[in-house]
């Protein structure tokens, strides 16, 4: 009894944290941003037009992930340098942005589904473990290139307050990037993030990757059968030759 009057406290003030800060997060970033430009719109978060028909010296990416959970999963995306082999290497929490309620408690993305929640907007569980990775679409970038589009990504990180699973969530919020790049994104934000990234790389004429089914299908392949060693030949017998009977000695 107690605990669950416990967990009712948590509950409202938790709820009360989101109306304050549904409160200031949608009104102060848009003065802040009215009063730097008239237009309302960061003169950086104009979009870019990438050039991806060569991939010729473009050693940066950017990489839309999604990835699995206990619920319906999670959008994200990793950025940063190609390593010398031209891969992406192992990721670290530094190279991922996305959007999530804050905290690793569950309470928060509960009460997301009702009224917005704060968010963070950098690693949560599981992004820098790649066999939790279910699609990613990779997007090759010239060094000029990577230095707008990592900016974006600090500012678009920095003025994004709150979570909603409905009003704005993390599929919305890599889409946001992705039209900064000039890339197309999906009309609906209410899908599973395996889709909506797989979704995102056929709009923009890509086909993306999906390193968790690739993994599983590897297990289940039927091991090669071990080649059979040659059998060795039998040892021809030689019939000792027949001893004469007493009979036929003379």
């Amino acid at each position: 009894m107690q605990a669950n009057k416990k967990n009712t406290l948590k509950i409202k003030i938790l709820a009360g944290l989101c109306a304050v800060a549904l409160s200031l997060g949608f009104t102060l970033p848009q003065a802040k941003a009215q009063d730097d430009n008239p237009r309302g719109l960061a003169a950086s978060s104009a979009p870019i037009t990438l050039n991806q028909k060569t991939s010729a010296g473009k050693r940066y990416y950017v990489e839309f992930r999604s990835r699995s959970a206990l619920s319906y999963g999670h959008t994200f995306l990793v950025h940063g340098k190609l390593n010398a082999n031209g891969q992406i290497g192992q990721v670290t929490k530094n190279q991922v942005a996305g959007l999530h309620p804050a905290t690793e408690s569950s309470v928060p993305w509960m009460i997301g589904h009702l009224v917005p929640v704060v968010s963070e907007t950098g690693a949560s569980d599981g992004d820098t473990e790649d066999e939790y990775t279910t699609a990613a679409y990779k997007i090759l970038l010239t060094e000029q290139e990577y230095a707008r589009v990592s900016a974006y990504i600090r500012e678009h990180q920095k003025n994004s307050p709150l979570w909603h699973a409905v009003l704005y969530n993390c599929n919305a919020w890599v889409g946001d990037v992705a039209v900064f790049m000039g890339l197309k994104k999906p009309g609906n934000t209410l899908q599973y993030p395996e889709e909506y990234i797989s979704e995102l790389a056929k709009m923009n004429g890509g086909v993306a990757t999906h390193p968790y089914l690739q993994a599983a299908a590897k297990k289940k392949q039927p091991a090669a059968a071990k080649p059979q060693a040659a059998a060795k030949p039998k040892p021809q017998t030689v019939a000792a030759p027949a001893q004469p009977s007493e009979a036929t000695i003379r």
